[in-house]
C-alpha cells in the first residue's frame, strides 16, 4: 500500500510506503508445516515386528548387565534396539564381554527364523566369551506339556 502526500502547494506528491509486514501468509505456511509434521511423525517411527514363540518359562530377570538381541523374520539383528551390521556381531559382543564379564544375552527371535540361523547366532555369542544366553518366549496359554 502506498500513500501519496502533497507537500506545499506545488502539487508534487512524494510516495511513502507503509512499514508493516503482512504475517497472514507466514501463519498459513506455519500451519501447513505443523499439520504435515503431525501427520508424518507417527509414520516415521520404525520398528521390527517380531512374532515370538510361546513356551512356559519363567519371567525375564531384571538384571542391569544384559543385552537383548532381536532377530526379525528377515534376519535383521538388533542389539538393544540398535541395528547391527552383518558380520560385526561377534566383535561388538567381545568388546562388551571384556568390559562386563558377567553379561547376559537374551535372544528374541521371530518364530519363523530357521533353526540353523538361530544356532549360528548363538554360536557367535558363545565364541565372544559370553556363556549366559537365554531365549525369550511368550507365555503359553495351555499346559504346554510335550
Amino acid at each position: 500500500m502506498s500513500f501519496h502526500q502533497t507537500s506545499g502547494g506545488i502539487g508534487r506528491s512524494l510516495p511513502t510506503t507503509l512499514a508493516e509486514i503482512n504475517v497472514v501468509p507466514l501463519i498459513d505456511i506455519m500451519l501447513v508445516l505443523l499439520i504435515t509434521f503431525m501427520i508424518s511423525a507417527p509414520l516415521m517411527q520404525q520398528g521390527t515386528q517380531i512374532e515370538l514363540p510361546k513356551a512356559n518359562t519363567g519371567a525375564l530377570p531384571d538384571i542391569a548387565d544384559q543385552i537383548v538381541l532381536e532377530i526379525s523374520s528377515n534376519r535383521l539383528i538388533k542389539m538393544n534396539g540398535v541395528e547391527i551390521k552383518k558380520g560385526t556381531l561377534r566383535d561388538k559382543l567381545e568388546a562388551l564381554a571384556q568390559v562386563k564379564p558377567e553379561i547376559q544375552v537374551f535372544v528374541k527371535a521371530d518364530k519363523k527364523i530357521e533353526y540353523g540361523f538361530l544356532a549360528k547366532v548363538i554360536s557367535e555369542i558363545k565364541k565372544s566369551k559370553i556363556n549366559r544366553v537365554g531365549l525369550v518366549t511368550l507365555p503359553e496359554v495351555n499346559d504346554g506339556k510335550l
